[in-house]
């Protein structure tokens, strides 16, 4: 909002300093400051009425060491993390921008799954929340939305270079890349021609049929990325701060490729494809950044509130979306690593459970417990120790991300 007045206001006033005002790095900056201090205020506010009102977490007993103390800590603290998001958005970033919009309607889409999971734990007393096929249609819903937008709207273009050298003198983008176009292009991390279109995988049709139908690949494509990492993210909120510590590295990492994506002289100088009003989505995710550093301020161990699915969900369906809309799906892998080792624990040990109860008459485990943090949990590692390490290795993930801008 503030973005569109100082627009407007500019264009009767000429006064010093309102172009600063609309600068991505500006506003972006003041976006996480702002969100950052929501959180804390108005997050303490939130707590104490969760707190007051009695909304605390069941805790399913595991047998972990210091369960049991976590016994009605409040929760839907995800709540916090989506307004303190909404907000600065609302007043810094271009609301008529079709990235702005997409990342809006995700993030009310998968609160309110999140939300009705959460309501059903804490008000219907039911520790199995909402029922796991109607997550997954909630997610999948998403993805269909959110794969529908990007490949049909019009306003979700890519512009290719026109050559190989860096050119540091350029006055426009029109010097230095072809005119924007739809396309189903991506970046291929670690290779120099690093730009893979999902048509190619229709190898067995020409050219113009697999245009046409290409379609069939990618919105697929959109709805098991978001569902993944939905998924995995809420695997992730298991103790204390570290879905909201992973996340926060995460979303720094996915601003940072929003930047360079969406200025054309660093796309250019890291002969990556130049993505038009792309800035935007830094504001979105600076946002949530604050956000979530300031979430993470009363979630450090031991936690005064936690977020339930409300947030954990909304998290990991946003980091999805602000991936694909950048053109760095293919990185997730590599950058959620967190998300997908705890994914992972999960899925082995439930089929070789499975199996070798079938094979043997009694299920075996690879590991003490999953997802992965209570495994070592259950080796007798404070949480804390796990939620630092796990963020070690998260920022490690994150650095080697960036590292594949210039690595090919």
């Amino acid at each position: 909002m503030l973005y569109h007045l100082i627009e407007f206001l500019n264009q009767y006033f000429d006064v010093p300093g309102f172009n600063m005002l609309k600068s991505v790095t500006f506003r972006a900056a003041s976006a996480v400051i702002i969100s950052l201090l929501i959180a804390l205020f108005i997050g303490k506010k939130i707590i104490y009425f969760l707190r007051r009102k009695q909304l605390g977490e069941t805790i399913r007993d595991l047998g972990l060491a210091g369960q049991k103390e976590k016994e009605g800590t409040p929760t839907m603290g995800g709540i916090i993390i989506i307004l303190a998001t909404l907000i600065p958005v609302l007043l810094f970033a271009k609301l008529n921008n079709i990235y702005t919009i997409l990342l809006l309607i995700s993030t009310l889409w998968m609160g309110l799954i999140g939300f009705i999971d959460d309501y059903i734990k804490v008000f219907r007393k039911n520790k199995k929340g909402l029922a796991g096929k109607f997550k997954i249609l909630g997610q999948v819903g998403l993805g269909l939305f959110v794969g529908v937008i990007l490949y049909f709207s019009p306003q979700v273009t890519v512009r290719q270079q026109v050559s190989d050298q860096p050119t540091y003198n350029a006055q426009s983008a029109d010097e230095l890349f072809a005119p924007a176009t739809k396309s189903n292009l991506t970046n291929i991390p670690f290779l120099k021609n690093n730009e893979l279109n999902y048509d190619s995988l229709l190898f067995f049709l020409n050219k113009e049929e697999a245009m046409k139908w290409s379609w069939v690949i990618f919105i697929p494509i959109v709805i098991f990325i978001i569902t993944a990492v939905s998924n995995g993210s809420n695997l992730t909120d298991g103790i204390d701060g570290l879905a909201a510590g992973s996340s926060m590295i995460i979303l720094g990492t996915l601003a940072l490729f929003a930047f360079v994506s969406g200025n054309f002289i660093l796309a250019d100088y890291l002969n990556i494809l130049y993505i038009p009003h792309a800035q935007e989505v830094v504001i979105f995710a600076t946002a949530f950044s604050g956000a979530l550093i300031g979430f993470l301020w009363y979630n450090t161990y031991p936690a005064q509130v936690f977020m339930g699915d409300t947030g954990s969900l909304t998290i990991g369906g946003l980091i999805a979306v602000i991936s694909i809309i950048v053109r760095k799906e293919l990185l997730l892998p590599l950058l959620c690593g967190i998300f997908l080792a705890e994914s992972l624990s999960v899925m082995l040990q439930v089929s070789w459970f499975k199996y070798t109860k079938k094979k043997y008459g009694e299920g075996r485990r690879i590991f003490l417990i999953s997802p992965l943090h209570h495994h070592f949990q259950k080796q007798n590692y404070h949480e804390s120790k796990i939620v630092n390490r796990f963020f070690i290795i998260g920022f490690i993930l994150a650095v080697l991300a960036v590292l594949t801008l210039k690595i090919r």
